[in-house]
């Protein structure tokens, strides 16, 4: 295994004990995220919520945090991440939050310590473009959306 990049964490809720990401296989991409609520927070059909972790990272420059959503909460109870995949930038500091989002026609109910989401950290490469009068010449062009079939 290669060596760990190391993040550091603060809690932004010290009055409330609630988990860190952590990671529930050792072959898992993503860390869960938890909610870290004062009281259950009900997220009406088709109506969203911010939810907060309690935490906030330092990620170095050159990677960025992406909040996913959990599989099991999308089969089971149609929620999902609104803007997912939400980025997490190296020069955010404040709390992470997620936009939880009821796709289905019951209500959902979000509890204290409950896992909302999946946070993967992935390398972003620094670019700067550099306009051009030509794009070289691909087998593909400039074939689009469905441009393969179905």
């Amino acid at each position: 295994m290669s060596n760990p990049v190391v993040i550091p964490i603060a809690s932004t809720r010290p009055d409330r004990v609630h988990p860190a990401p952590r990671r529930m296989t050792p072959g898992s991409a993503g860390l869960d995220l938890y909610a870290c609520v004062d009281e259950p927070v009900e997220i009406a059909p088709k109506q969203l919520e911010l939810i907060g972790t309690g935490y906030a990272i330092a990620l170095p420059p050159g990677y960025e945090g992406q909040v996913r959503p959990r599989s099991g909460l999308a089969l089971n109870h149609k929620i999902g991440v609104l803007n997912s995949p939400g980025t997490i930038d190296s020069d955010y500091r404040g709390e992470i939050k997620v936009i939880l989002f009821n796709f289905g026609d019951e209500p959902f109910i979000v509890s204290n310590r409950e896992r909302i989401a999946q946070l993967v950290i992935a390398a972003v490469p620094f670019v700067v473009f550099e306009e051009v009068d030509r794009l070289d010449e691909t087998g593909r062009g400039a074939g689009g959306y469905g441009h393969t079939g179905v």
